[in-house]
């Protein structure tokens, strides 16, 4: 247990390991808007419907106007049931 009058016991640059270098990494925009291509141009499945989409996109402008705002923002349902699966 940590105890914050007593000295760590642990050195933690010790622990540190050296990762090998596998590449770059495809991001999760990259991979999800791969499975979009796929999709229109191999009729693969798309697990994510348009109102996913604007929902992510709602999202992302609240958390800006949050940040701008510097205070949390409620995120309301959309309008017109948009986003809504049933």
């Amino acid at each position: 247990m940590w105890n914050p009058d007593e000295p760590n016991p642990f050195d933690f640059y010790d622990q540190w390991r050296d990762v090998p270098d596998d590449g770059v990494a495809a991001n999760a925009f990259r991979a999800q808007w791969e499975m979009f291509l796929r999709h229109v141009a191999a009729d693969e499945p798309f697990p994510h419907a348009f109102g996913e989409g604007a929902k992510g996109v709602q999202l992302a402008e609240l958390a800006l106007e949050s940040w701008e705002k510097r205070r949390w923002i409620d995120v309301p349902p959309l309008r017109n049931g948009e986003g809504v699966r049933g």
